[in-house]
């Protein structure tokens, strides 16, 4: 493949060499990164800032209503973990055509309005989404090695600004369709750019693939190295807290006497606060120095913030919203340590896979724990309470995660004698004709 940098993921014995892409090819990936990114939340956060009108239009139940929010992350953990397959049998840049595609067909089956359809179209959306988003950091990996944050940066900050906008303007498009069903549907339209915006790259890899396959990383080992827990666990905690917040703090807001477009506004101004703040934290971040002092500015606003929505008043929602906001600036700095983690591209995706894979699964704790524990005791005491505790720990666990490994002192060793050097070659010999 053509790309910007060496492809990392080959034989040990393929000698490292720089192949740069045409001009154009590089700009058609800074855009297609950028198309990416306004996609990977919108269809979420679209469709939380509409759950309320949802179930009051559709007439589902609470249960229905607490299994939607908790698809998205099942589908991440469940799709997620087939991403390194999938990748292997297509290539990278076709797996994520094929993500996009199912994206685009999943959010514009949620126009229909009908429960069924919408449950059906958020399984195959978010199942594209999944793989998309597992697949992205080894994206960047092989085709920008050289600025892997700077490009990790804008894909996130495309991303929460995508979300931003779609919760800010989903209620007023839905208002004037007439239907909040043709108002998650309409997402689906953004889904279609990005396919289209993507599909030049996917025919500039098939027509310039490299002859050498892509090494392989069976990514389920790395959970028995301290670098795949700490990253998983990591990862674990803040999508647990982001899906938790993202799903229900608009519907919360509702709930607690806001307007359907106040709570929108709210939503969109907590996205807003999530741009700015994921920059500062990745550059905060960069420096080794200072990765664990950006970690605790994100992890301690994320638990005021939870505490300010337990024990203030709904008319303090947008000190609220600032303090989440901030604290979901964390994802851009995950996301660049994963991208970095890895030694070549497949070992990349491999931890990117058994972090998100394992992550997500355990995150859907969060939204649906969240709507049972809400119908159950018809408060949002209870829920944040928990959610609180949640925060806190991530803290310890940003604290592990930034522990900077111990430099063992080397020592010199001695060069081996004349018979020992004699004897190795005799041995590397007879390996060699065995």
């Amino acid at each position: 493949m053509a790309s910007s940098i060496a492809v990392s993921a080959r034989p040990e014995t393929a000698p490292s060499a720089v192949v740069r892409a045409p001009r154009g090819v590089i700009i058609a990936g800074v855009v297609a990164i950028v198309l990416i990114g306004l996609n990977l939340r919108a269809g979420i956060t679209g469709a939380a800032a509409l759950l309320h009108d949802l179930q009051q239009v559709l007439g589902y139940g609470p249960l229905i209503a607490a299994v939607i929010p908790s698809i998205p992350t099942l589908c991440f953990a469940v799709a997620g973990a087939a991403t390194s397959w999938l990748t292997r049998i297509l290539g990278l840049e076709k797996a994520i055509l094929l993500s996009l595609v199912l994206l685009a067909a999943g959010l514009l089956v949620r126009g229909i309005p009908s429960t069924g359809m919408l449950l059906a179209g958020t399984v195959v959306g978010m199942s594209g989404l999944a793989i998309c988003n597992v697949s992205m950091p080894s994206f960047i990996r092989v085709h920008f090695a050289h600025r892997t944050s700077l490009m990790t940066a804008l894909y996130t900050v495309t991303m929460t600004t995508g979300a931003t906008v779609v919760a800010v303007l989903i209620v007023p498009v839905a208002q004037q369709l007439g239907s909040p069903s043709a108002g998650v549907g309409a997402i689906g339209f953004l889904a279609l750019g990005a396919c289209l915006g993507f599909l030049p790259i996917a025919l500039h890899a098939h027509r310039n693939a490299p002859a050498v396959k892509a090494g392989r990383v069976s990514p389920w080992p790395l959970l028995r190295t301290r670098t795949g827990v700490l990253i998983t666990l990591g990862f674990t905690v803040q999508a647990l807290l982001a899906y938790a917040v993202l799903s229900w703090f608009p519907y919360m807001l509702v709930t607690l006497g806001l307007t359907a477009a106040e709570g929108g506004l709210m939503f969109g101004l907590m996205q807003l606060v999530s741009v700015p703040a994921g920059m500062v934290l990745v550059a905060i971040g960069s420096r080794p120095r200072l990765q664990r002092t950006a970690f605790y500015l994100a992890t301690v606003t994320m638990s005021a913030g939870v505490l300010a929505l337990l024990v203030l008043p709904v008319s303090w929602a947008p000190l609220t919203a600032v303090l989440l906001g901030f604290g979901l600036g964390i994802f851009p700095l995950v996301m660049v340590m994963i991208s970095r983690s890895g030694r070549t591209a497949a070992e990349t995706t491999a931890l990117s896979t058994v972090a998100q894979s394992a992550g997500y699964l355990l995150a859907t704790l969060g939204p649906f724990g969240m709507g049972l524990l809400h119908s159950a005791t018809d408060s949002w005491t209870l829920p944040l309470v928990l959610l609180l505790s949640v925060a806190l720990g991530q803290i310890a666990v940003g604290h592990l995660l930034t522990a900077r490994p111990k430099v063992p002192q080397r020592t010199e060793p001695h060069p081996p004698g004349p018979q020992v050097a004699a004897a190795s070659a005799g041995a590397s010999n007879s390996v060699g004709q065995s």
